[in-house]
């Protein structure tokens, strides 16, 4: 015969309230995205509904909270928090824009110019070599690289897929074949120096970056005169990262890298939603 003692009262899980600092709209697309989902795979039930179960992936997104941590608030399994929260991202990565459709969308809208930039997303050290590559020496972190598009206001337009850290921006803008896109759109792109030489016409140029001073060559007053309007003209690209960042699940991602484009798309519609309202 086995004794069993109940558990101390002070043993209980604590629950608490935290603010989610997004918009009704934007719960009410994913709400919405997940009832027409369901409907189309004629799923009717989930443990919870789709507002709440939109809340919660919200929340794991926004704040990078804790499967466990939320599981147990909301008395569910941590699996089927992690089921929803793939489930969604997958849904919301869909509705990301490809590169062609964006730049045809900006031009169409009377759009001259976008902004090109790449970023890295910091991630997990992993053993082994082949996590070697991730390793960034410019920023002197693991990672994964990304390419990204802005308009003109700053409003990310598009991103690329997950590429290791150690790439360089004009290797992945070669990959995704940016400067065939931008002259097939008719339009122009601002970047900084390290996309240097990825648009050697001289006569008809597609990509405009700065000017470089070397140990033998100092910049000239009008040389530092054009690199100064140039920074002012790319800053808007640097907004629309930081908008993109807010995204606290991207402080340092602990999902599979191979997972990683899908939850940047995903985290680009959700951030065009809130800018955008």
């Amino acid at each position: 015969m086995t004794n069993t003692k109940a558990l101390p009262e002070d043993t209980r899980s604590l629950v608490y309230q935290c603010r989610l600092p997004l918009s009704t709209r934007t719960v009410n697309h994913l709400a919405d995205l997940l009832r027409r989902h369901l409907k189309a795979i004629r799923s009717r039930w989930r443990i919870l509904p789709p507002g709440k179960i939109a809340v919660i992936v919200l929340a794991v997104l926004r704040h990078d909270q804790r499967l466990a941590d939320m599981a147990g608030g909301n008395d569910v399994s941590e699996s089927s928090v992690r089921r929803w929260r793939d489930e969604l991202i997958g849904l919301l990565a869909a509705q990301a824009p490809r590169l062609d459709r964006a730049l045809k969308k900006v031009a169409k809208q009377g759009g001259e110019l976008v902004l090109i930039d790449g970023t890295l997303i910091r991630t997990r050290r992993r053993t082994g070599k082949a996590d070697r590559r991730n390793y960034s020496g410019k920023h002197r972190s693991h990672g994964l690289h990304f390419l990204a598009l802005t308009d003109e206001n700053g409003r990310v337009i598009w991103i690329s897929a997950a590429r290791p850290g150690r790439t360089h921006d004009n290797t992945a803008a070669r990959h995704d074949h940016v400067l065939a896109h931008l002259r097939a759109a008719g339009l122009g792109a601002l970047a900084d120096l390290g996309f240097r030489g990825l648009d050697n016409n001289i006569h008809d140029p597609v990509i405009v970056t700065g000017y470089a001073a070397t140990r033998t060559h100092k910049l000239t007053p009008g040389q530092k005169e054009a690199n100064r309007v140039l920074a002012v003209g790319r800053a808007p690209v640097e907004h629309g990262f930081a908008h993109l960042k807010n995204w606290r699940i991207l402080t340092k991602l602990r999902t599979d890298p191979g997972r990683a484009t899908q939850l940047l798309r995903a985290l680009l519609v959700l951030t065009n939603l809130e800018v955008n309202r």
